[in-house]
C-alpha cells in the first residue's frame, strides 16, 4: 500500500446536508450486467457494487465546460495523429462486472482500443474528467474518487463550477486533490505538453 499525499482538503460537503452514496433500491436488490442493459435508454444511472443511482441531467453550464474541455482534448490528439479515443457522457465503463460497477464519466480518454466492443469501454480509462454537479457534490469528490483510484484510472479531474476550482488527482504519482482555479494553466500529466487554460474556458462560458 503506497502513501496517498493530499495537497488539498476537500470540500466540506457533509455540512450541506447530504448524505454519502444514497442507493435507490435495498441493499440486497443488486443490479446484474444482464439488468443494467434492460435499461431505457433515456434513463441515465450508474451502478456501484450492484447499486443503482440515479443521474439528474446535466445543467447548460455543465454541458457548455464540457463542449470546451472536449474539444480542447481532441483536437490536440487529432494534432498529434494520436490514436486514442475520446468519449463524452454518456458513455458506459464497466469497471467490474461481480459485483456490477458501470459509470459514465463526463470525459475519458481510452488509450487502448481492445477495451471498446461498440457498446462501452471495459475496463479503466487512462484519464477521466467528472463535471461536478451542485446537487450531488460527493459523488464526484468522494464515491468516484475512490472507484477510479480502486480500478486503476491514471489521472482524474474534477472540474467544479461553483467553487470555480480544479482538482487534479494524478495516482501514478500518488497525488490527490491537487488545486487549480479557474484562472490557472493545468497540464493533463498523461501527456507531455497538454495544457487546459482555464481562463479561457471560463471566459468563453461566462463564469
Amino acid at each position: 500500500m503506497y502513501e496517498t499525499k493530499v495537497l488539498c482538503p476537500l470540500p466540506n460537503i457533509k455540512q450541506k446536508g447530504l448524505s454519502i452514496m444514497p442507493a435507490l433500491q435495498q441493499a440486497h436488490a443488486l443490479c446484474t450486467l444482464e439488468e443494467y442493459e434492460t435499461f431505457p435508454e433515456n434513463e441515465r444511472a450508474e451502478v456501484f457494487d450492484g447499486i443503482i443511482y440515479d443521474m439528474a441531467s446535466p445543467s447548460q453550464l455543465h454541458q457548455i465546460i464540457l463542449t470546451e474541455l472536449l474539444v480542447t482534448i481532441r483536437n490536440y490528439i487529432k494534432g498529434k495523429n494520436g490514436k486514442c479515443s475520446v468519449f463524452p457522457a454518456p458513455f458506459d465503463v464497466k469497471l467490474d462486472e461481480s459485483p456490477l460497477t458501470i459509470v459514465q464519466p463526463d470525459i475519458m480518454i481510452v488509450y487502448d482500443t481492445d477495451k471498446l466492443d461498440g457498446k462501452r469501454c471495459n475496463g479503466a480509462p487512462n484519464f477521466i474528467i467528472e463535471i461536478v454537479s451542485p446537487e450531488n457534490p460527493e459523488d464526484d469528490y468522494v464515491r468516484k474518487l475512490y472507484y477510479y483510484q480502486k480500478y486503476g484510472v491514471r489521472e482524474y479531474w474534477i472540474v467544479d463550477p461553483q467553487r470555480k476550482s480544479v482538482s487534479v488527482n494524478y495516482f501514478e504519482e500518488n497525488l490527490l486533490n491537487v488545486p487549480y482555479t479557474f484562472e490557472s494553466v493545468v497540464k493533463v500529466n498523461i501527456y507531455e505538453d497538454l495544457f487546459i487554460n482555464f481562463a479561457e474556458i471560463s471566459g468563453a462560458v461566462g463564469i
